[in-house]
């Protein structure tokens, strides 16, 4: 009997705790509303794990900013101890902007550790101001900012009338916006009586996001900015709201031994939706990757996609027509295209040299002046599906970019070499490289495992760009300092993905570091800490000449 109490007991424990880790819900959105364009979660108890505040206090910056006479007194006592200000620094933070056509409402929110604290660091920084109080709640309002609190929560709420414009990419031209605002006291209020289908909190995708572990989560609402800036009108005329609807993009930063890891997921309409699920792509070509002539490998961006998805989104927009008709002047139609591309693009960016060259100057006061002239060989690469089609392009490319284009048999300065092997076509600025390209090779490179079963990889070699670049980046002994710095932090960057995978498209980017054993915020303070230092004493030196230069000249007295 008790050995079916028991197991009754876990079962029911086990449908808990299942039920729990897929709710759709989310405690973090409740004081979020669910049209905010942008959001961005700090995991404090995370962040704080992985870099003290102690160690923070040892930055020169930091160092820089507490010794400043001109430094308030209640900013230093934060400075101690951000808890000093009443707010649970561990806790969850969030930063969130909601646009809308006139003005937009940017907020900062998180948990109170002791409320009396936070309300006297707030009565400090406006002297004079005034506490309301309702229901539990109090709100202190001044010029555009009110902040609002009860014993667990607070918010700051301010008004920023241009943020449409400014992060939705379009300015509407009208003016007196920036007059514009809103009752930043009824809004603060707002945030605290949100009901839950209006906040976040019930949204299924800012779930899914909050509840990936991470140090740092980033949301951006597209078609939130979109629809409050001035192009809205301008992509219905276009037919593009199909695209922008339901798109989403978020993202969760995590702070690893030796590396900066962001994972991405990206959600469309449902237009791109099923065009993604239909023409999505399969994986990257390794045998393009293989051919690349050169070790010294600087940039390498790898892409494998279906070519008709082109054809479909010319005709959901209604371009179809215009395009072919375009086209066929040129001698060939969008038909021609998609059946002469197999799907496979490669761009590789090697072999970078630097050497100091002299040119001289024109005019009376001619002379020689050195500088630094750095090249680099940069090949392109298509793969080939069908050959007379892939004729017809090169044909139209030709016709187009006139008798002296890159690819015309005519001496040109920019002359670039071009081939095809059948399966490949292959352009760039060194034909030794095209040739070889073309000619096959069985190359290894460290990203060759990294693009494995993926549609999309890009790499960035840091530590060969910055050796590169090693003579002018050290000017100076300070110039030195910092180029070492950064040459024994930065290693390389990979961005990969381009699955589409549970509703949205995937991609994970990481910032490698060279030192792969700490952890990345430590090694990031401690870098910064280095700059730091460099720039206050590029500012001290800064201060003494303006100083020098200020000092009162003593005119002479004439006998």
């Amino acid at each position: 009997m008790k050995l079916r109490s028991t197991i009754q007991l876990l079962a029911v424990f086990a449908c808990i705790v299942i039920f729990a880790s897929c709710t759709k819900t989310n405690d973090l959105g409740k004081l979020i509303p669910n049209d905010a364009a942008m959001v961005v979660h700090i995991n404090g108890q995370s962040l704080s794990s992985k870099l003290s505040w102690e160690e923070i206090k040892q930055n020169p910056l930091f160092v820089k900013l507490y010794g400043d006479s001109s430094t308030p007194a209640y900013v230093k006592n934060i400075l101690d101890n951000p808890e000093n200000s009443g707010i649970n620094i561990t806790s969850d933070l969030v930063f969130f902007a909601r646009p809308d056509s006139i003005t937009s409402i940017v907020a900062f929110e998180g948990s109170i550790k002791d409320a009396e604290k936070f309300k006297l660091f707030n009565l400090e920084i406006i002297k004079g101001a005034s506490v309301t109080e309702k229901d539990g709640y109090h709100f202190i309002s001044w010029n555009k900012i009110c902040v609002g609190w009860n014993k667990e929560k607070f918010v700051y709420v301010s008004n920023s009338p241009n943020f449409s414009n400014r992060y939705g990419g379009y300015n509407t031209g009208m003016q007196g916006d920036e007059g514009k605002s809103i009752d930043l006291l009824a809004s603060c209020k707002a945030i605290f009586d949100l009901p839950a289908k209006k906040s976040m909190s019930s949204n299924e995708k800012f779930t899914e996001l909050v509840k990936n572990a991470g140090d740092i989560h980033f949301w951006i609402n597209s078609e939130a900015l979109i629809k409050n800036s001035g192009a809205l009108k301008a992509l219905n005329m276009v037919k593009l709201d199909k695209f922008y609807e339901g798109s989403i993009t978020t993202a969760t930063a995590n702070f690893e031994n030796g590396k900066i890891a962001v994972n991405f997921k990206s959600y469309s309409s449902k237009l791109l939706k099923d065009l993604m699920k239909k023409y999505s792509g399969g994986n990257i070509n390794e045998d393009m990757l293989k051919r690349i002539p050169s070790k010294d490998v600087a940039a390498v961006f790898a892409v494998n996609f279906k070519p008709e998805v082109i054809n479909e989104l010319l005709k959901t927009l209604g371009f179809d027509g215009l395009a072919n008709v375009g086209l066929s002047e040129l001698g060939f139609t969008m038909d021609d295209f998609i059946k002469a591309n197999k799907g496979d693009i490669l761009f590789a960016l090697t072999d970078f040299r630097q050497k100091n060259d002299t040119t001289i100057t024109e005019g009376n006061g001619a002379h020689q002046v050195e500088f630094f002239n750095l090249k680099a060989d940069y090949l392109f690469s298509a793969s080939i599906a069908d050959k007379d089609a892939f004729n017809k392009l090169i044909a139209a490319a030709k016709k187009m970019m006139g008798p002296q284009s890159v690819y015309s048999d005519e001496p040109s300065p920019f002359q670039l070499s071009y081939n095809t092997n059948g399966n490949y076509f292959a352009i760039g600025n060194s034909k030794e490289n095209v040739d070889k390209y073309l000619a096959g090779g069985n190359n290894s490179f460290d990203f060759t495992a990294k693009f494995k079963d993926i549609p999309f990889g890009g790499y960035v070699n840091l530590q060969y760009i910055m050796k590169v670049l090693e003579p002018q980046m050290t000017k100076d002994s300070n110039a030195r300092t910092a180029f070492d710095a950064s040459l024994k932090m930065w290693d390389n960057i990979y961005i990969t993905g381009g699955k589409y995978e549970s509703g949205g498209m995937t991609s994970k980017m990481e910032i490698n570091l060279v030192d792969k054993t700490s952890n990345s915020l430590k090694q990031l303070n401690q870098y910064l800490a280095i700059l730091g230092k460099l720039a206050k004493e590029q500012m001290d030196r800064r201060n003494e000449v303006d100083m020098i230069m200020e000092e009162p000249k003593i005119p002479s007295v004439e006998k």
